[in-house]
């Protein structure tokens, strides 16, 4: 069995600030115009987003074909430049989830998402996401149905919570999460991995830094941590989970302007057929 360094929050099936306790640029200075969302009744309205392929500012040349999705594991992005994965696991908190969300609208920023289809934050949050994954600003990839340790499951278990969780991202936002599969803790093996393979998962995402909050976090220690992981072509760990990370992306905001970085989601690299 691998397992990262990081690990996440077991998965309670609690709502509210119990769970939320115990769970877990690309177009830098460009101008989205007006990004007007109604939150009411889950749906919202804005502004198109830019195109990553209207410019090389993501450190992409115009015209270049995406490379094929990798066979196995991904930690880190490919080659040199300034380019930084942000990814967003699990989705227990609903105002963190649209904390996120309203991350990409005001800033340009693009994040790749892992959602828990068991948590309903995510679709209390269809209408603030659709917008984004019509756009391509954002993309999806599949973190399990309700995030078990996949080693300690059986084939039928496992295929059960790869295809509901794929189910539920093309049902509520009309999108798949192949080819990417996040394994939940990082715990992954061969077996595993030839399952979620043969499902069209054949790419198991997993990080070379996190900005801390597998465990509970003030605002400090996500920007402190943060401050350590934002670093050029490096794809970064962090959850919806906890309501001090939804208050330290603005200052997260901030690192990622400071550096010059330019936040690319997964399909901006890697082809998604």
């Amino acid at each position: 069995m691998v397992r990262c360094a990081d690990s996440e929050f077991p998965p309670p099936l609690l709502r509210g600030p119990t769970a939320d306790l115990n769970r877990r640029n690309l177009f830098r200075g460009v101008a989205l115009g007006a990004a007007l969302v109604a939150a009411g009744a889950g749906t919202a309205t804005a502004a198109p987003f830019p195109s990553l392929s209207a410019g090389d500012d993501n450190g992409i040349p115009d015209g270049d074909p995406k490379a094929p999705a990798p066979q196995g594991v991904l930690s880190r992005l490919p080659g040199d430049g300034n380019q930084l994965a942000f990814t967003v696991d699990d989705g227990t908190t609903g105002e963190v989830v649209a904390a996120y969300a309203r991350l990409c609208i005001d800033n340009g920023f693009r994040l790749t998402f892992f959602p828990n289809g068991v948590y309903p934050s995510w679709a209390e949050n269809a209408g603030l996401l659709r917008p984004l994954l019509d756009s391509g600003q954002i993309q999806f990839g599949n973190h399990t149905w309700s995030h078990p340790d996949i080693t300690k499951l059986s084939h039928d278990q496992l295929v059960d919570q790869i295809t509901r969780n794929e189910q539920f991202l093309q049902n509520t936002f009309g999108v798949s999460g192949r080819p990417f599969f996040r394994p939940p803790y990082g715990s992954h093996n061969a077996t595993t991995d030839r399952i979620a393979a043969d499902l069209g998962y054949q790419t198991i995402t997993l990080w070379g830094d996190t900005i801390g909050d597998s465990r509970i976090v003030t605002e400090s220690d996500v920007i402190g941590a943060a401050s350590h992981a934002f670093q050029p072509q490096n794809i970064v760990l962090g959850h919806a989970n906890q309501r001090s990370v939804g208050r330290a992306l603005p200052a997260l905001a901030g690192i990622i302007r400071d550096r010059g970085l330019a936040t690319v989601n997964l399909g901006d690299l890697f082809a998604t057929d």
